[in-house]
């Protein structure tokens, strides 16, 4: 009686193990799937209805043909080298509504589609996107001078301008909800995955942040359940100085433009040209209403 009590236990520990293992093997083959869920049907930038954009072409090094929304800036204003999130693609509405807060006072813009984004060829991988980003860098410095380009990473996009931040010539960089790495972040949300083992995109901002040497201005909300708040002050605090912090106590993942992030963007824009950053800075923008 006990031994095939041993044996129905042993046999139902098989299967569990047997399940896990082909959930992991599902998992990993459709990882990508997970880590870029785009939206691959052709954009215009006719449908931003932003005055000055037009659309243009570029190639990369491995010959993908990538989209990118294109607007020159007003007299000695900067340009935002934007690499957008993971999701949708660059028409997405509140993407739309982010170039427009982020151009009206004349600041430029150079928005590339990633690979296998809307309009753009092939399919992306953390590798291609570097790619992609390097090609958007050489055409917006051939059109505008690199030291007008101020590299902008959303969410997964901050990965892509870290690197590019620590690798190419820019005159600033801007984090909107950064991670550590999207390594960390998988492990935060799949803690039964090995995803050390098993991610075939980490992003590891972490490792890469301490080569950039201009200064960061990083955006983070305390709510924001898609990349927690405390991978964006970890990653502020691995960063050199000049920095600035600043965080948004009702802030979430998506809505950092209403919780006042545009105008903390422009200072800081303001004051990377002006000179006047000072080395290390925290700023906390609205009061929560749990606290108020």
């Amino acid at each position: 009686m006990r031994s095939r009590a041993l044996r129905l236990a042993f046999r139902v520990v098989l299967a569990m193990a047997a399940v896990y293992v082909v959930g992991l093997g599902l998992l990993f083959a459709q990882q990508r799937s997970l880590v870029f869920p785009r939206d691959e049907r052709p954009v215009s930038a006719q449908s931003a209805a932003i005055p000055g954009l037009e659309q243009v072409s570029l190639k990369t090094s491995d010959g993908e043909t990538l989209v990118a929304w294109v607007l020159p800036p007003r007299g000695d204003k900067p340009v935002l080298l934007f690499f957008h999130g993971n999701s949708g693609n660059l028409a997405r509405p509140l993407r739309i509504e982010r170039f427009k807060a982020l151009t009206e006072d004349g600041t430029g813009l150079f928005a590339v589609s990633y690979r296998g984004y809307g309009g753009s060829t092939g399919r992306p991988s953390e590798e291609g996107l570097h790619r992609d980003a390097a090609a958007a860098h050489e055409e917006a410095a051939r059109r505008f001078g690199a030291d007008r380009l101020v590299a902008y990473g959303e969410s997964l996009g901050s990965g892509v301008a870290v690197r590019l931040a620590a690798e190419a010539r820019v005159k600033a960089l801007v984090l909107e909800a950064p991670y550590l790495s999207a390594l960390s972040v998988a492990g935060r949300r799949y803690p039964f995955v090995p995803a050390r083992l098993m991610m075939l995109d980490p992003f590891r901002s972490d490792e890469v942040i301490g080569r950039v040497r201009v200064p960061v201005l990083f955006l983070h909300g305390e709510r924001d359940t898609t990349v927690p708040f405390a991978e964006g002050a970890a990653l502020y605090n691995l960063a050199n100085p000049p920095k600035r912090f600043v965080r948004f106590p009702d802030g979430h993942h998506r809505d950092l433009i209403d919780q006042g992030a545009i105008p903390q963007v422009q200072m800081f824009l303001d004051d990377v040209a002006a000179g006047s950053l000072p080395d290390t800075q925290v700023r906390t923008v609205g009061v929560s209403k749990e606290g108020s």
